[in-house]
């Protein structure tokens, strides 16, 4: 194991800690491969009962892939990132069906690779403190880590909002949207994890520390998202969210102004097919295609660039508007990648 994800056994519970919080825990390819090597470990382990996962330091969970790595990566022809993605991946859907207990604790931040580590958990924890995304538009690049399958799950049009605009959750709009199963006060979290290895059910223990669901903003705003997503394209749904009068939709309309005319279109295409998949994984074979299509294109490099290399927060898109973008560019994205698609146990 490396020296940025802490593996131990306390007692029946097998603890992994993404330990990397001057970066906010984003993930490496090295620590993608130490979780799954814990996770591979521990199922055939009888003594192990339940799986933890938490994040170091005090801001969160994990703030998603290192983008800077995308970055340079991208550059010099990605190799190295579709390398990541892979075996990224591979570890969201080893999550999804793993044969025991999966305590992910969302706590903090928790966006973009922080999601696939835990929403496709069995047991999935959200406190007060808790701030859920698929912030990739907002750098270029489209929601992934499985996040188009729980994003075309969210009710209504909510997932098409959360996909494009790259809007947060609260605690509240993530048990709403299908991200999270349990809302926990961060003070009790500490007993709550040492009784994970007491005599009573995982099941148990976490329903004695629940408690009610806080309110879920996004509820409120159903009326006008389902109104305006439900449209068949991006250029619709702008015009949809600034000819509605809603001052909330008015702001998502600018936000999307922002976004990669490209990524948004892939986006939106990228979850209504996922609509119609029948598994997780058909959602993260889709997804590599369309990620490794994203790594090869000049906007995922513009982005990174613009919101973490040189923080001018001026990206410069190309193409630059909605209007420019070939529907066949978009098409292309979900061809399959020359090296061949997803292989997932």
């Amino acid at each position: 194991m490396g020296d940025e994800v802490l593996v131990r056994r306390d007692g029946g519970v097998g603890r992994i800690v993404l330990d990397r919080p001057r970066a906010l825990n984003s993930l490496t390819h090295g620590m993608v491969l130490d979780v799954r090597a814990a996770l591979d470990a521990w199922a055939g382990d009888d003594a192990v009962r339940v799986v933890v996962l938490t994040g170091a330091g005090e801001r969160g969970l994990c703030a998603g892939g290192d983008i800077r790595m995308f970055h340079d990566d991208a550059k010099l022809g990605g190799a190295g990132t579709r390398a990541f993605l892979r075996d990224e991946y591979r570890l969201n859907e080893l999550i999804s069906r793993y044969p025991k207990p999966y305590v992910a604790v969302m706590d903090g931040i928790t966006m973009g690779g922080g999601v696939g580590v835990s929403a496709h958990g069995s047991v999935r924890i959200v406190t007060e403190r808790s701030v859920v995304a698929l912030p990739e538009t907002r750098i270029g690049l489209v929601p992934d880590v499985g996040g188009s399958r729980l994003l075309s799950r969210a009710p209504g049009e909510l997932g098409t909002h959360l996909g494009l605009s790259a809007a947060s959750m609260t605690p509240g709009d993530a048990l709403l949207c299908g991200f999270a199963d349990h809302f926990v006060p961060s003070a009790k979290l500490p007993e709550l994890l040492a009784d994970l290895d007491g005599p009573l059910p995982v099941a148990e223990v976490v329903a004695r520390y629940a408690e009610p669901a806080p309110a879920a903003p996004l509820a409120e705003q159903r009326g006008w998202i389902d109104a305006c997503y439900a449209a068949d394209s991006v250029e619709e749904i702008v015009a949809r969210l600034v000819a509605s009068g809603v001052p909330e939709a008015k702001q998502a309309a600018e936000e999307l102004a922002e976004r990669s005319p490209t990524m948004l279109k892939v986006t939106l295409s990228a979850l209504r097919r996922a609509r119609s998949h029948g598994s997780l994984a058909e959602s993260l074979v889709q997804e590599y295609r369309v990620s490794c299509a994203a790594v090869a294109h000049h906007d995922l490099v513009e982005g990174i660039r613009a919101q973490v290399v040189d923080k001018d927060r001026n990206p410069r898109w190309s193409p630059g508007t909605l209007a420019e973008v070939d529907e066949r560019a978009v098409a292309a994205f979900f061809e399959p990648p020359a090296e061949g698609d997803l292989r997932l146990a």
